[in-house]
């Protein structure tokens, strides 16, 4: 079951995808993470998927990680006495707090917190954006507004407010319940929906307790503005298109998504691009050439993964997309120009004796026939840190922690392991081998790099690395202890 691409695949499950068979299979075609999402389908159905995908781990033996999304604040306006009305571009058009039906000249938004962060001139966006609205005048219980956009506007539309950080707390109750329902259910990651700062991170983090690694899903201006100090709280980063596309002009998406992948890449915390990858194939078995180039430029960029949502979740060919990216990104991976991309846009930070030990390893490989690097990490930064190098050869991550294992699976090139604990660097070195020519990475006749800390079991404490045969009756002839 190993992959023959270093790029990941995160397969969104839902309708479409909800049995063991069809689970099994997408996992058999290329998916290596399963996105759980907390916006659709009840706790029941959550903990039946969950269920078959641990089931699936079991009766493959190999790490699967699962991400939860959390669906995040909502903000959606209220209903209409005759459930959609048409505005025109030059109308005036209210926005307020009355829970009246609405009609062609007003429309309640239940959501004080907008009204408060509202300033003349600001923008609102209706219905993904199809809509646009400039404040004209507005109150603590009102917003007199110009239609830029018009078009049809029906019940509980999404609203989008792209020019300010809102007072909302990026957790709703809803989202409290389900963190909570999902880290006792045991995810490995836990994706935030519109994130605006770093303290919304920190917040979801003090619930979290440990349970799971966190991952902020970027989709606001706010967040791109304030991007740095969101990372560095974060365990990782998704690229939200959908919405980021909404709230920003959207031939700003590229380069935003471009900046933000280097900059994940350089924190060594893995990023995922997502929305609309192979959009055409929720309804047709062949994507678009224009969807298959956006999936090979992200690889191109050094995502460490890319993401189907109803293409998988409730299209009428899930599979099919899934082998579709797989083939995509075994293609882009085996060209020239790939590896000339991805080592330009190498960043040497060498700010600890672990940072200085991937390094060598990953140069020993790419100037030496060596056939994989072989970790071993407590808590996943070693394996981290080795997959931000983007080594030539397959990154063998070990550990004895499941839960590490399973979240390691999300990194760019790593082939996660669950390993026996070892005590001494001989027994590690055997281990990685075994490991090594389990997953057919290599045969007697080859050389690994071996990578590990001493003490044991101590995270962070990378400090020994040792070009070891992957021949076992070599390695214990060698040792002298």
């Amino acid at each position: 079951m190993r992959r023959h691409r270093n790029v990941k695949i995160v397969a969104t499950l839902g309708p479409a995808s909800s049995d063991y068979d069809t689970i099994r299979a997408l996992f058999e075609a290329g998916a290596d993470v399963f996105r759980l999402n907390m916006s659709h389908g009840d706790h029941d159905d959550i903990r039946s998927r969950h269920n078959i995908i641990r089931d699936i781990e079991r009766d493959t033996g190999r790490p699967i990680c699962i991400l939860a999304d959390l669906q995040g604040p909502k903000l959606r306006c209220g209903v209409f006495a005759e459930d959609s009305v048409e505005i025109a571009e030059g109308q005036k058009f209210r926005f307020d707090l009355d829970d009246a039906p609405g009609d062609a000249t007003r429309v309640q938004l239940p959501h004080k917190e907008i009204f408060a962060a509202l300033k003349p001139g600001g923008t609102l966006l209706v219905n993904d954006g199809k809509l646009r609205l400039t404040v004209d005048e507005c109150g603590a219980d009102f917003a007199d507004c110009t239609v830029v956009t018009g078009g049809t506007i029906s019940n509980r539309k999404g609203v989008n407010v792209p020019d300010v950080v809102l007072p909302l707390a990026a957790l709703s109750d809803k989202d409290r319940k389900d963190l909570e329902f999902v880290c006792e259910l045991g995810v490995d990651w836990l994706a935030l929906s519109f994130v605006q700062r770093a303290d919304d991170v920190n917040e979801a983090r003090g619930l979290v307790r440990g349970r799971a690694a966190v991952l902020s899903k970027i989709e606001k201006p706010a967040a791109v503005e304030a991007f740095d100090s969101i990372l560095e709280a974060s365990d990782g980063i998704m690229v939200a298109r959908g919405d980021l596309g909404v709230e920003c002009p959207v031939e700003a998406v590229p380069p935003i998504q471009k900046r933000l992948i280097r900059r994940c890449r350089a924190a060594a915390k893995p990023v995922i691009v997502a929305t609309q990858m192979l959009e055409s194939m929720i309804d047709s078995p062949m994507p678009t050439r224009a969807e298959v180039s956006d999936v090979a430029t992200a690889i191109y960029e050094g995502t460490d993964a890319i993401m189907l949502s109803a293409e998988s979740a409730a299209g009428s060919y899930p599979v099919q997309a899934v082998r579709t990216m797989d083939n995509v990104a075994i293609e882009v991976e085996s060209d020239a120009t790939y590896r000339e991309i991805i080592e330009a846009s190498r960043t040497a930070i060498l700010s600890s004796t672990a940072d200085a030990i991937v390094a060598a390893a990953r140069e020993i490989a790419d100037t030496t026939d060596i056939k994989a690097i072989c970790c071993f990490s407590h808590s996943g930064s070693t394996a981290l840190k080795i997959s931000r190098e983007r080594p030539r050869v397959p990154i063998i991550a070990l550990t004895p922690i499941r839960e590490t294992a399973r979240r390691m699976v999300l990194s760019w090139g790593c082939h996660s392991v669950q390993s026996e604990p070892v005590e001494r660097f001989k027994y590690a070195v055997v281990s990685a081998v075994r490991a090594a020519k389990a997953s057919e990475f290599v045969t007697p006749e080859d050389q690994v790099v071996v990578m590990a800390g001493i003490p044991f079991n101590v995270p962070g404490s990378t400090n020994i690395l040792r070009i070891a045969p992957c021949d076992e009756r070599r390695i214990f002839g060698a040792e002298a202890d």
